[in-house]
């Protein structure tokens, strides 16, 4: 087990859609605590200079995602996993869990296809397919307020829909947004202008929740999807994967509308061009959304810290 201050810290980086993620395999860092809503907690207030180490420049990026994993509290599970990026944690990560997954099958430490993960919000059951792709049961999902209509300073109304899939969503219901790369700033900052009315109107999730992810649609480039996204993450940067609760919390709502039907697939292409693949069934009165996708190791690394260095806990 690592101090509260290491010297050094081993991880396993991989893509998952062009979505990277960045495990710590358990037993690098030492998270006290019970259950996984608390680890993250005390993460949050002990060992959040090990958060900005991990994922934030200069060894990281806006973009990355870290998993921290941990001894699991369920019998059945492989591991607990503690995600964050570089503007904090998330209860959930889509392309994350099938990126860690993939890493313990590398790491040969899952037996079997079968592969169970304690998250902060909840049992996570995962799959991996004989074609290497994983698929993931995520936690219940839902449509929590349809049809909203926001103001946006220089664009007018915006209307869409709040769901949740592990993580709260703000999904635009308008489909004529250009989605190509060349447009990667300004969709950047309609997400964002998006995200301040938002918050400047009082709109959250269930429980006063904050809506932290905004995701834009448009028809796909590949004749295989259903749809292409744009999904704006916490932290300021746009998800290179399809987003797997973001696919997730757009499928229920989908679902909720009756323009999905239980165990109808439903294929999301990213802003990248990369898919998941994505359905619903209903179980004692939720949804549970199933996403599968596939991820690839990238590299292992020593993360060094000096302690002579002003930056060795990130910017």
């Amino acid at each position: 087990m690592s101090h509260v201050q290491p010297h050094s810290l081993r991880v396993i980086d991989s893509h998952t859609g062009g979505e990277p993620t960045r495990v710590v395999p358990i037993g690098e860092i030492e998270v006290p605590g019970d259950t996984l809503a608390d680890r993250m907690r005390n993460m949050r207030e002990r060992l959040d200079h090990l958060r900005r180490a991990i994922v934030r420049e200069p060894r990281g990026s806006d973009v990355l995602v870290g998993a921290v994993l941990t001894p699991p509290v369920t019998e059945e599970a492989a591991a607990g996993v503690i995600f964050c990026n570089n503007a904090g944690y998330l209860g959930m990560c889509g392309h994350g869990t099938i990126g860690v997954v993939e890493t313990l099958r590398y790491m040969g430490l899952v037996a079997g296809p079968a592969v169970v993960l304690d998250t902060p919000v909840g049992t996570v059951r995962a799959v991996i397919l004989p074609s290497g792709e994983v698929q993931i049961e995520n936690v219940a999902s839902y449509r929590y307020l349809a049809g909203v209509t926001v103001t946006v300073p220089g664009l007018g109304e915006v209307m869409g829909d709040v769901g949740y899939g592990g993580n709260w969503f703000f999904i635009v219901k308008d489909r004529h947004f250009d989605l190509s790369r060349e447009n990667e700033r300004c969709l950047t900052q309609l997400c964002l202008d998006i995200k301040q009315v938002l918050q400047e109107t009082g709109i959250r999730g269930k429980d006063g929740h904050e809506i932290d992810h905004v995701e834009l649609e448009s028809r796909p480039q590949n004749p295989a999807a259903n749809s292409k996204n744009f999904v704006l993450c916490p932290g300021g940067a746009y998800d290179r994967s399809p987003c797997g609760t973001g696919t997730s919390a757009k499928v229920a709502c989908l679902h909720a509308a009756g323009q999905l039907q239980a165990g109808e697939w439903y294929v999301q292409e990213s802003f990248t061009g990369s898919c998941f693949w994505a359905k619903v069934e209903q179980v004692d009165g939720q949804v549970i959304p199933t996403i599968r996708g596939r991820a690839y190791v990238t590299g292992e690394t020593t993360l060094r810290f000096d302690p002579a260095d002003p930056l060795r806990w990130g910017l």
